[in-house]
């Protein structure tokens, strides 16, 4: 299987499983090997007491799309750790997207950088860094 088709199908594993991307209402646009990016919109259910969306979801949407990039060669990967930076707030009504990048990858470690934007203005919401740990097997057996 070529690295886009494995990337795709590992994808479409997790997020047939991701129970609070989906309540979030948290959506794949593209998935390759090492990349990943999301999309949601910012609706009354994500807004904090100051009527902004509220710093969990942002880090939600981010951690979702780190996991993508971070699954996407197929070896089970969870996160280590991550650092987010708020930026700019974001208003119930705006549409998010987390742009996950692969920085580094070397035995079981990994370093990912996430930008979150405000899609209409691009507008730089949030910066989001991950540390990637692998584990002993796969996210897709040698059967799906």
């Amino acid at each position: 299987m070529d690295p886009q088709e494995l990337a795709e199908r590992v994808s479409a594993k997790m997020g047939g499983g991701d129970a609070a991307a989906s309540l979030l209402g948290i959506r794949l646009e593209e998935v390759r090997p090492g990349y990943a990016r999301m999309r949601m919109l910012v609706t009354p259910d994500h807004a904090n007491g100051h009527a902004m969306c509220h710093g969990g979801m942002i880090f939600a949407l981010a951690d979702t799309a780190f996991a993508h990039a971070c699954n996407s060669r197929n070896v089970a990967t969870v996160a280590a750790g991550a650092d987010i930076s708020f930026l700019s707030p974001a208003k119930v009504g705006e549409e998010l997207e987390a742009i996950a990048i692969e920085r580094a990858l070397g035995g079981r470690t990994g370093l990912y950088d996430i930008e979150i934007i405000e899609t209409e203005s691009r507008r730089r919401v949030a910066l989001f860094r991950g540390r990637s740990h692998a584990l002993h097997r796969q996210v897709l057996s040698e059967h799906e």
